[in-house]
């Protein structure tokens, strides 16, 4: 039975495996999304370039080439969510995507209610990240930086746009509302609606290693996002908001 409400929601499926492609197009499509597949890497900038797609699910092993690589080049133009797909067995790969920007991973063999599970997880954190908080007060600033949540954008100190992942924002945006408040990744885990992920998974500290990379000026000695031993992570700057009407003037 097709599920109207998503009918809109567009998939684009990249894996040089014709039966997973057929997998998945079927699958999604009874559920009522619009999926696009493509084999390879130049297909799937093909398929970007053509539509605006709400999630790219990407395998790791492409014949033209690594779905690691991919996974980068469509980071550093869009803030598309991706979910990888992947065979390997070694959790270095799957940590090394999302350290280039990937939102969540599976590995092959999977069970389609659970990708499914995974899809609707990110797609529900990026459609909720945006909205704004209240009277209006949609801009958060810090050391100079400004957080629109409204617009999902991150400005630094000159007022250049830093792209940002939907975990990355997520997790970004979590430590500015709870500045100089100690948050265990449990903590955070709820915050950025992670709570799906297994107990003991490590994307928080993949995610904050990301963070640092972006916004503190030696990541290595951290100023902003500082390790509470044994406990978890603080943000230590003071945050302000400015009024949406201030700021588009």
């Amino acid at each position: 039975m097709t599920v109207r409400s998503q009918a809109k929601t567009q998939i684009l499926v990249v894996d040089d495996d014709p039966r997973i492609r057929q997998m998945l197009q079927r699958y999604f499509e009874q559920e009522g999304y619009k999926v696009t597949c493509a084999a390879n890497g130049k297909e799937m900038r093909s398929a970007l370039g053509a539509a605006n797609f709400d999630i790219v699910l990407l395998d790791l092993v492409l014949p033209d080439q690594d779905g690691i690589d991919l996974a980068r080049e469509i980071r550093s133009g869009s803030n598309v969510p991706i979910m990888i797909l992947t065979g390997r067995e070694d959790v270095v790969d799957c940590v090394v995507g999302l350290e280039v920007g990937a939102d969540d991973y599976v590995v092959k063999p999977f069970h389609l209610r659970e990708v499914h599970a995974r899809l609707k997880s990110i797609l529900r954190r990026y459609k909720a990240s945006p909205n704004p908080i209240s009277n209006g007060e949609d801009v958060l600033v810090f050391e100079g930086w400004q957080l629109d949540r409204d617009k999902r954008k991150l400005l630094n100190p000159e007022s250049i746009e830093i792209e940002l992942s939907t975990g990355e924002f997520e997790m970004l945006d979590a430590f500015v509302r709870n500045a100089g408040r100690v948050l265990s990744r449990d903590m955070l885990m709820d915050l950025t609606r992670h709570r799906e992920r297994d107990a003991f998974d490590r994307s928080i500290d993949t995610q904050i290693s990301r963070l640092r990379r972006k916004i503190e000026i030696d990541p290595a000695r951290p100023e902003l996002i500082k390790s509470v031993r044994s406990v978890g992570y603080v943000f230590t700057a003071k945050p302000g908001r400015v009024p949406a009407v201030e700021r588009d003037r």
